[in-house]
């Protein structure tokens, strides 16, 4: 016997394992059917019923899905004690109870049983259900968990084995019976086993031929369940329906709140990651635009915007005249927080209600911050959460709205039950009294109307006010559409997709009204309900105006008793903190300069009197604590960084290492004496010792004092128009067409707000013509036009957090105490919620703790000389008359020396010469936009090719050592102390005003500047001319404090160069290997150096590149995929016991446990085994079972391990050693130089042995003209011929639907790789070419895109191909005559006749030419010849290249 059944609830439970005595949890059952068949299939009875409700109404979400309302069930439903009985006798007749996914009816009714204090009777019954993995595998329904097939739902299920769906369904009866008939046919077809049914093995067939067709449904009438429910409500409304409010009330209602303001209280900005297209600018902008006396930002679980939306408010209100200082409005900060249960229970998902909190003062804020800190440090799970209990904690002044439809109590209105909602209410009535106002929202939605017909009478009767709210998620109306948009690209949907709950539908607002509407909207909207709107102003009321901005705050730094001074307990002082850090100041003076002069003492002085008076000696003691400490473990720390350097103070304390009174460097660039301003140190670490120095902050200062600072990625244009096409369903190579048009670093806002003349001006001739076909597009009707116009809104969305790169900040105590905090994705620490550009504003102290990739180079390649050498390095001594180091800057080899590697700099370093260090100093600062035009006059003067000149005699003193050009800006400030008596203050704010073109402030410092130096005897006429200088040049003049030190970095690392060159570039190839590209560039350098560099090595490799005993460079084993670090730590380790004999001898010493068989086989690949007596093909070679040399290698030493173990494992000791064979080593061919190549490449991603475009170097580098990456920019070639040659890659032949051959090939060069496509005849013209591995020379023009005839916009540029050959070939067909080059000084017997010697050897048929010249005179003899003629050839070119003959190739 079966009784199959099916209810229908109030809901779903919020945990589905929570247990059946949890009457809170297990929703309500309010209809139940069910039909019980025999063993044969045969109908016994069926029933159904419909539950009154006891002490629970049905919700609206539920009423949705199946119809059921509260009314119908108490007009037409039977009291749960009785279904209760009837069921129980039902199940005395069965065998088995049987449903769709029936774990979950069994939980309502069992729910429902224990209720009622009756024994589950339901456990006692075997379950059949119709929802399982078999049922699965028989419909194979893709989107499954885990790559599996998903479980059918009832309509899908029905719907395969009968062929069609069934019409209603969440009716139990309907429900019930297609379960029936579902059943039924499962046990038809055999799904169901013999053991399962409890039967004999013959009982299928018995079945089968009882019912020889497919089960019909039994016919019951079934009752539509929303009409009948909407029929009883219409009864009632008649009957229970109060006159409406009357014309005159409401004319009454509108006159009272015509003198009323109305503010939004609940809106959502940017920072509500991609749900809300509203900056906080936007929100303030449309407040004052509409006249609102306050405005909120409620921001779903974060604070992040807060900073920014105040302080935007405030300078809102500081713009009004005093005429209209009555339109100031309030800043009112909130919170959108998920409240959930527990929000330390992450056991199951729980993201809460969502409840809208505000500060009424800055207490109350800090309280929000406290909150808000917790969700994410204790709380976060899917959302940042908190709970009730950390609300009552945390609840002084603060204001509560009840929230949207996700709110607590509009939520379980919809969803639960209003008795549960009712509860809700009276707690939060009960926690916060007054400062609760249920919140009222009109957005005509259906399941609003419902809530709000129980809500405000519910409001009414617990005596709780109401506010008018719209829940904004955007500015204007017309927004609505960019911002489901933005909902799409948080979800990875398309727009297409339609709305909805489930399977095949995404999320999206219902309608268009959640925009921030005007005072005269909502009062219309609530002109029924004026005390909505009346209440607003009580709110408004409540809350105080406050600024978040605070002075920066220090951690407390302990200081020796003897330093400490009672004094400063009793008015907060700093005079302990100056006393110690004069005494360290004055230590390390004498440490560094030995005997004190005057100027020393005079300068350490006012530096240390300005440091008292900015009240931040701490700052400096700080500073010097973890860059001691930092040095304690061994972590490289930079020489200095910024204006710091300027700060002689610094110097003493070993914060910085370079002489500010050595290299002229100014302490008011750092400090300005005259205005008190929080000191700024930017430290440099090595980049591998960073963490430790932080992590030695965290010690000492605590975690929850120490925090990284959050940052905010935000959709620039070029990703705005990604996203929304990708959305909006627009082609791929339409939305890459699109993005193309925009320039680099430019927004579509500036773009769309330029006028034609300005857009001229701003952007380069080439990109004029794509910004103006971009505005073109923009114009249009098209999905392209919809794409760029929807994109413009979305622009500058933030898109996601992450953590600054270097900012630390430390607090003097819980760090939540002043701002919130987050959690960072990839560490333990916490991360602000405010961004870098205001969290000093907000009182934060802010440290810069950059990684500097050179510092770990430099500290490599003193270790890489100890290693070698045994010499003993300390950078900070290298001398700086160095011959060879300046001698590698004068020839430009600077590739791998911290900034001065481009091939820009090496130009002018070959042109300038440097002798002296402030020669590198001056480059440093002049190689960038702007002063770079200054380059060659400088170069000209140093080399004397151009007259030295001052304006003034008196400038010489300042301005000799960079040739009478400015350069710094501390050469502005000296000269106007010089020159005009300036103070040390007021040249700091000339220095700044003329850096950031202060036009104000400069108008007032002009007359200062030039009366003044007149008084001291200068003509006016040229302090005019060097004040117009000073005004051009200031702006970008450079920081000489930084460049001294990043020029000092330089030269540590060109000294470490040009003294022990293999070192130094073993050290740079292993900073660089994670980024392969840069280890092949720097690979050529090394072979450009005459350094060899060799593959892996299992007996001389370690991790990191290393200088083996022959000078060579040795690759690092770290560098192969799948070789570890566990992998080479054991192999380094157990080699100290002697090198490896064979890989036999490797694998049996080493760790198998930490090298698997993926490591051997890519050090087998790589080469790392070459040095063994096998080649590589053998380790790869399989056996006649399949089995690989480097398994049984691996077997092999497995067994001898353990048998070593075994041995010293044996009590008698001394047990004789079972000898385990090696296996054979099998004879195979060995792989040809190409196979050996593609494998390197496949595990370490370059060429390691040499590159299979080494034979045709010369061809390449004569007779190409581009590269595989330039082919991703075609439009820069457009009608020119692109000269390219490289290696096949992969090709695929295809058809058109035409029947029409074409191809797509991939061409590789040194650095890139390219997809070509090849079509009609140019395909059958040269087809024979692509084959892979062949080496080709392609010539092809660059041509403007096909023009679409019905758009008329022009596609993507194409590839007209002229010829292709191979490169074998090229240089027989292209290179007609050898020119040769002799100046006349080289001319001798010895010459002639060993050029002679080389063309001999090299006879062939193409022309050769002699060309002699006098370069001085600027003589030459052209001579072709006529006797000899040549084969010209790789070889021959090498030979020429080796004997350094100069030649040229016609």
């Amino acid at each position: 016997m079966f009784l199959i059944f099916d209810t229908e609830t109030t809901g779903l439970p919020k945990r589905w394992n929570a247990p059946l005595t949890d009457s809170d949890n297990w929703p309500r059952c309010i209809q139940i059917a069910w039909q019980l068949h025999d063993e044969n299939g045969v109908l016994l009875e069926h029933e159904d019923y419909l539950v009154q409700p006891e002490g629970f109404n049905i919700p609206y979400d539920a009423e949705k899905i199946h119809g059921i309302s509260t009314e119908l069930a108490q007009k037409n439903g039977i009291p749960l004690q009785e279904v209760i009985e009837k069921f129980q006798k039902a199940l005395l007749k069965t065998k088995f109870i049987v449903g769709q996914n029936l774990g979950f009816d069994n939980n309502i009714m069992g729910a429902e049983f224990h209720r009622l204090g009756i024994e589950n009777s339901l456990l006692n019954f075997p379950v059949l259900d119709t929802c399982t993995e078999i049922t699965a595998q028989l419909c194979q329904l893709p989107g499954g968990r885990g790559g599996k097939f998903k479980l059918p739902t009832l309509s899908e299920l029905h719907t395969f084995l009968f062929n069609k769906p069934f019409s209603e369904a969440h009716n139990a009866t309907a429900d019930v019976e297609a379960t029936t008939r579902c059943f039924l046919e499962l046990i038809r077809r055999n799904l169901f086993t013999a053991k399962q049914l409890k039967v004999e093995p013959d009982y299928f067939e018995t079945f089968k031929e009882i019912n020889p067709q497919p089960f019909e449904l039994i016919g019951l009438k079934h009752i539509n369940l929303k009409k009948a429910s909407e029929k009883i409500r219409k009864e009632l409304e008649k009957l229970t329906q109060e006159d409406e409010i009357s014309t005159e009330v409401i004319e009454e209602n509108i006159a009272e709140l015509e003198d009323l303001s109305f503010a939004h209280l609940h809106n959502h900005s940017q920072f509500s990651i991609l749900q809300s297209t509203s900056s906080t600018d936007n929100l303030v902008q449309a407040a004052a635009a509409n006249n609102m006396p306050a405005v909120a930002l409620t921001d779903s679980g974060n604070m992040m915007g807060a900073f920014h939306f105040v302080m935007q408010v405030n300078k809102y209100n500081q713009s009004l005249s005093e005429e209209d200082a009555s339109k100031k409005m309030k800043a009112i900060v909130g919170c959108e927080f998920f409240v959930c249960e527990d929000h330390l229970n992450k056991n199951h998902k729980d993201n809460g209600y969502q409840i809208v909190l505000l500060a009424k003062n800055k207490k109350g804020y800090h309280n929000l911050a406290k909150m808000s800190s917790l969700a994410f440090t204790d709380g976060f799970y899917y959302v940042p959460r908190i709970d009730r209990t950390i609300i009552e904690k945390y609840k002084e002044d603060i204001i509560v709205l009840t929230g949207s439809l996700y709110g607590e109590v509009p939520s379980k209105i919809l969803n639960i039950g209003e008795k549960q909602a009712e509860e809700a209410l009276i707690w939060w009535k009960k926690t916060f009294g007054d400062d609760l106002y249920v919140e009222v929202s009109r957005h005509d939605q259906e399941d609003e109307k419902r809530v709000n017909s129980v809500l405000i009478p519910m409001a009414k009767k617990h005596q709780v006010k109401l506010v008018a709210s719209n829940n904004t998620y955007y500015i204007a109306k017309e927004d609505a559409n960019a911002h489901d948009i933005l909902l799409c690209v948080k979800d990875g949907e398309k727009q297409a997709t339609p709305i909805g709950r489930g399977r095949g539908y995404r999320y999206g607002l219902p309608n268009q009204e959640y925009y921030f509407k005007s005072q005269s909207e909502m009062k219309s909207l609530f002109k029924d309900l004026p005390e909505a709107i009346t209440n607003i102003s009580e709110v408004i009321d409540k809350v105080e105006t406050y600024t978040l901005k605070r002075d920066v705050l220090l951690p407390k730094f302990d200081i020796p008793e003897e330093f400490q001074n009672p004094e400063d307990e009793k008015d907060g002082g700093k005079r302990g903190e100056n006393a110690f850090l004069r005494g360290l100041t004055y230590e390390g003076a004498e440490k560094r300069y030995g005997e004190l002069t005057d100027e020393i003492k005079e300068r350490l002085d006012f530096e240390l009197e300005v440091i008292a008076n900015t009240g931040y000696p701490g700052y400096f003691l700080i500073c010097q604590d973890f860059i001691s400490e930092a040095r304690k473990m061994d972590v490289s720390v930079g020489p200095g960084r910024g204006s710091a350097a300027g700060s002689v103070v610094a110097y003493c304390l070993w914060i910085t290492n370079i002489d500010p009174i050595k290299y002229n460097l100014l302490f008011e660039r750092f400090l300005n004496p005259e205005r008190v301003s929080m000191p700024d140190i930017d430290i440099d670490f090595d980049d591998e010792g960073r963490g430790r120095v932080l992590d030695y902050v965290i010690k000492k200062y605590g975690t929850n004092q120490v925090a990284q600072i959050i940052t905010y990625g935000t959709m620039a244009a070029k990703s705005s128009i990604r996203d929304t096409a990708r959305v909006l369903d627009l082609p791929l190579n339409s939305a890459d067409r699109i993005s193309k048009l925009i320039p680099n670093m430019t927004k579509l806002k500036k773009i769309f707000g330029y006028t034609d003349a300005e857009i001229r001006k701003k952007f380069r001739s080439d990109e004029v013509p794509k910004v103006n076909e971009l505005l073109m597009l923009a114009e249009g009707n098209d999905l392209e036009a919809q794409t760029v116009n929807q994109a413009r809104i979305l622009e500058g969305s933030v898109r996601n957090v992450g953590t600054h790169a270097c900012g630390v900040i430390i607090t003097p105590s819980d760090i939540t105490n002043f701002v919130p905090v987050a959690t960072a994705k990839d560490s333990d620490m916490y991360v602000t919620q405010f961004d870098n550009s205001v969290v000093e504003s907000a009182g934060l102290l802010k440290m810069d703790f950059l990684g500097l990739k050179t510092l770990t180079l430099i500290k490599d390649t003193v270790k890489l000389v100890k290693l070698k050498h045994q010499v003993d390095l300390d950078p900070d001594t290298f001398p700086l008359d160095d011959e060879p180091t300046f001698e590698l800057f004068q020839k430009g080899e600077t590739v791998g020396i911290f900034q001065y590697e481009s091939a820009g700099m090496q130009k002018y370093l070959k042109d300038l010469k440097p002798t002296v260090f402030d020669d590198l100093i001056a480059m440093n600062a002049l190689y960038r936009p702007g002063p770079i035009e200054y380059i060659p006059s400088f170069v000209k003067r140093k080399n004397g090719e151009e007259e030295i000149l001052y304006d003034l005699p008196a400038m010489e003193e300042f301005l000799k050592e960079t040739y009478g050009i400015t350069v710094y800006q501390e050469q502005v400030m000296l000269l106007s102390q010089k020159l005009a008596n300036f103070t040390k203050g007021e040249a700091d704010v000339l220095r700044k005003a003329m850096g950031k073109k202060l036009i104000a402030v400069l108008d007032k410092m002009k007359p200062k500047f030039i009366s003044q130096a007149k008084e001291n005897g200068h003509d006016e006429e040229k302090l005019e001319k060097i004040w117009k200088d000073w005004e051009a040049f200031a702006s970008y003049a450079f920081n000489k404090s930084h460049s001294t030190c990043y020029a000092w970095i330089a030269y540590q690392t060109a000294y470490l160069k040009a003294h022990y060159p293999a070192e130094y570039m073993a050290a740079v190839l292993s900073n660089n290997m994670n980024d392969i590209k840069q280890v092949s560039f720097f690979m050529e350098e090394c072979r450009r150096m005459g350094l060899e560099v060799l593959g892996p090595d299992v007996n001389e490799s370690y991790y990191k590149f290393t200088v083996n005993d022959k000078g060579a460079i040795r690759f690092g084993m770290g560098a192969i995929k799948g070789v570890g670090g566990n992998a080479v730590a054991t192999i380094v380790e157990t080699r100290d016991d002697g090198k490896y004999k064979s890989v036999f001898d490797l694998a049996k010493r080493i760790d198998l446990r930490a090298a698997n068989k993926k490591a051997f086989e890519g050090l087998a690949l790589a080469g790392g085994f070459d040095c063994f007596d096998t080649h590589r093909a053998q380790y790869l070679h399989p056996d006649e079972k399949g089995v690989l040399f480097i398994e049984k290698v691996l077997r092999f030493a497995s067994k001898f391990q353990e048998s070593q173990n075994s041995d010293q494992l044996d009590i008698f000791g001394g047990g004789s050693e079972v000898q385990i064979p090696e296996p054979e080593v099998p004879p195979c061919e060995e792989w040809g130089t190409l196979k050996k190549l593609k494998q390197e490449k496949e595990v370490v991603g370059i060429y390691i042995s040499g590159h299979p475009l080494d034979d045709f170097k010369t061809e390449i580098s004569r007779f190409c003209n581009c590269t595989a990456s330039d082919f991703n920019n075609l439009e820069n070639f457009i009608n020119r011929e692109m000269c390219f040659g490289g290696m096949v890659g992969d090709v695929q032949h295809r058809e058109t639907k035409m029947g029409k051959g074409w191809a797509l090939f991939i061409v590789e060069d040194y650095n890139e790789s390219y997809e070509f496509r090849i079509f009609g005849e140019q395909y059958l013209k040269f087809r024979h070419f692509l084959v892979p591995n062949s080496f080709i020379f392609i010539k092809a023009l660059a041509r403007e895109g096909w023009v679409n005839k019905e758009t008329q916009k022009k596609g993507e540029p194409r590839l007209q191909f002229n010829s292709m050959q191979m490169l074998q070939e090229v240089m027989d067909s292209h290179a007609k005559k050898l020119t040769i080059q002799l100046a006349i000084d080289e001319v001798s017997d010895g010459s002639i006749s060993n050029l002679k010697e080389i063309i001999t050897s090299h006879k062939g048929d193409k022309h050769l030419e002699l060309i002699i010249y006098e370069a001085s005179e600027k003589i030459k003899i052209s001579m072709p010849s006529k006797k000899f003629k040549i084969d010209i050839s790789s070889e021959l070119l090498k030979k020429l290249e080796d004997e350094q003959i100069k030649y040229k190739l016609n």
